[in-house]
């Protein structure tokens, strides 16, 4: 209760609602008392089985032996209506039954009607129903920003389609109803239109129908201003009491190994970035190998006492000369493998494209120096596997989300590859994966 009241405070604080006449009333204030418990006796001896049923139909989980208490919530939400004495009762369209119920009945009790209104129920990211339980389908007021990027990186958005697109009704609903005159800019480079502005959302919807607006593009707008939005509350809720509270609300529970005891986190088996073992590698020594063309035999200094041997498959590609004393990006805990009887122990990570055939290594910011971690944007935390075992498959399934974006800058779900000194780059290939 504290937390819902704190959050929608500060939610409603952030787009310049005034709290003063804002009061907050708990259930438990009036539905324990004599008269409301009479109330839902004398309620319960009009309403039959089947009225009880069709008006929770959208809001109360549907089974063929229900409940008792899936009947008789209705009958608590009309109710609620004549003992908070309210002129009228908000809620999305799916409370329309509830809300016809409430109608119907109240009167009978000698209550007046009350007024409803209803907003549009906004579909989830995942294009179907919104779900509180369906952690993907939903924006939290208190996501962080990489969080968000994430949620927004996975939501269905498929080029064209405006029907049960969750990305475009958080534009529809909440982002130009808040912007008013000031419209939606989409950002984008040169080579790809240039920025477009939309005064309303039926130009954006009408662009996105013609594919003349990219998911891609989009969704980095909603993003950008979604976290304007967000910002404001996210600095609400850093203060410890605050913290405290969302931690009492919602406490997260550590997964724990099989078989282990007590309250130590244990790992778990979450496909996250973190678990790959990335540093900053300088490329001390580069040669030709001895039996395949394709490939080159490095020498690396990755921070440790001894350079490791660093196969890659480069040659015909890559100018072998541009490679050496290079600083470049190495994942570093591959299973030690023999390529034509070199064994090579760490790989060295490439922007990469198939047509045409362009190989980039990754550049770590100016300043490095080999063995500087290199990390993910949201997963700084994690510790890497001591080595990736190759019957998990944990590099191949991390692999697929790895890329750089239109800006050149390397990243996993949309989450960057860093290190402490800035972020990772490639020096001129542009939405390609990396590999």
């Amino acid at each position: 209760v504290q937390y819902y009241e704190r959050a929608i405070k500060a939610m409603l604080k952030s787009i310049g609602v005034p709290l003063e006449k804002l009061k907050f009333v708990k259930g438990s204030d009036y539905q324990l008392s004599k008269e409301y418990t009479l109330d839902v006796y004398r309620l319960s001896s009009m309403v039959t089985e089947h009225d009880a049923k069709k008006a929770g139909a959208e809001v109360v989980k549907q089974v063929g032996n229900p409940l008792l208490s899936g009947l008789l919530y209705p009958g608590l939400q009309a109710l609620d209506e004549e003992y908070l004495k309210v002129d009228a009762q908000f809620g999305g369209v799916d409370q329309r039954k509830i809300f016809t119920f409430a109608e119907k009945y109240l009167p009978h009790l000698g209550y007046t009607k009350r007024i409803h209104l209803m907003n549009p129920m906004v579909p989830g990211l995942t294009g179907d129903k919104m779900s509180s339980t369906v952690e993907d389908s939903k924006i939290d007021l208190l996501d962080s920003p990489s969080a968000l990027k994430k949620k927004l990186k996975k939501a269905f958005c498929e080029p064209g389609n405006v029907k049960d697109n969750g990305v475009l009704s958080f534009c529809q609903h909440v982002l130009f109803p808040l912007r008013g005159k000031e419209g939606f800019l989409v950002k984008r480079v040169p080579e790809f239109g240039g920025d477009s502005m939309y005064a309303t959302y039926d130009e954006l919807e009408q662009a996105f129908a013609k594919e003349e607006v990219h998911p891609g593009d989009l969704k980095a707008s909603v993003e950008r201003y979604l976290n304007e939005l967000l910002e404001p509350i996210r600095k609400e809720f850093e203060s410890a009491e605050n913290k405290k509270l969302v931690a009492q609300a919602y406490p997260v529970e550590k997964k724990k190994k099989p078989g282990q005891q007590g309250g130590e986190a244990g790992g778990s088996d979450e496909l996250v970035p973190s678990l790959l073992d990335l540093r900053v590698g300088k490329i001390l020594d580069v040669k030709k190998h001895p039996d395949a063309e394709s490939l080159y035999v490095e020498t690396v200094d990755v921070g440790e006492g001894e350079p490791r041997t660093v196969v890659s498959g480069l040659a015909g590609l890559y100018p072998m000369e541009d490679l050496q004393n290079r600083m470049g990006v190495f994942l570093c805990n591959l299973k030690a493998v023999k390529m034509r009887g070199v064994v090579s122990q760490a790989m060295l990570m490439c922007a990469s494209v198939d047509d045409p055939r362009a190989v980039e290594p990754l550049d770590p910011p100016q300043g490095s120096t080999p063995g500087d971690r290199v990390m993910f944007e949201g997963h700084e935390q994690g510790k890497p596997e001591e080595e990736l075992k190759p019957k998990k498959k944990i590099w191949e399934k991390l692999q697929v989300d790895l890329r750089v974006n239109e800006k050149s800058i390397a990243e996993w779900q949309g989450n960057v590859m860093k290190t402490k000194l800035g972020n990772v780059t490639a020096s001129s290939l542009k939405c390609v994966p990396i590999k």
